[in-house]
């Protein structure tokens, strides 16, 4: 099942969902490593080379999920959710997705504005050109702040995303985490579930 339905989501929302996360995860790890622990120059320079790279990946399937988010069916809440839980789930998938967009947008704002004027090789492929903006240090500061700042609040909605899929996983017994796991798992239990009833499995009895 590629595609959302009203029991749960297909295969490109989960690929989608795991492997922004992974990106999420190794460029902020990145990002602490090549800024905060001395290492060599030119390893240093492959790092941010490699952040930049995977930051213009995590860009692009930001904004495939932003538009798979609007056009794509969404599945119904799962069932024990009180419609403040359904609100405050929806709005924490919107604002992951508006920060996926703006945190990498704001790195390309850092690399556009510095004045060291340093290509963005994209994974030595090719090169990535500059936004149209002015080169100064001032603006490289604050784009560099933003671009943090960003970050942060970013790695702080991912670890509550995280522990609430934990907490409902373990403490709830829910399905919010395992629909996220395979697409099949619903119609799996579905089917289980009718199998187990007498009645309707009476039925299916020529």
């Amino acid at each position: 099942m590629l595609r959302n339905d009203r029991a749960g989501f297909g295969w490109v929302t989960i690929v989608l969902h795991w492997t922004i996360a992974v990106i999420i995860l190794a460029l902020l790890a990145l990002g602490f490593i090549m800024r905060r622990v001395p290492i060599d120059p030119a390893l240093q320079f492959s790092l941010y080379q490699w952040h930049k790279s995977l930051g213009f990946t995590a860009l692009g399937l930001a904004a495939i999920r932003a538009l798979w988010h609007v056009i794509e069916l969404r599945p119904q809440p799962p069932a024990g959710l009180s419609p403040l839980e359904q609100r405050a789930g929806s709005v924490t998938h919107i604002v992951l997705i508006g920060l996926a967009l703006a945190v990498p947008l704001a790195g390309w704002a850092v690399a556009s504005t510095s004045t060291l004027n340093i290509p963005s090789f994209y994974f030595n492929w090719f090169i990535i050109p500059h936004l149209l903006m002015a080169k100064s240090a001032p603006a490289e500061d604050f784009w560099t702040l933003v671009h943090m700042t960003l970050a942060y609040l970013l790695l702080a909605f991912v670890a509550f995303h995280a522990l609430a899929a934990l907490h409902h996983h373990f403490a709830r017994r829910d399905d919010v985490l395992v629909r996220m796991l395979s697409a099949g798992s619903h119609r799996r239990k579905r089917s289980q579930a009718a199998s187990a009833d007498p009645v309707i499995a009476g039925r299916k009895k020529p």
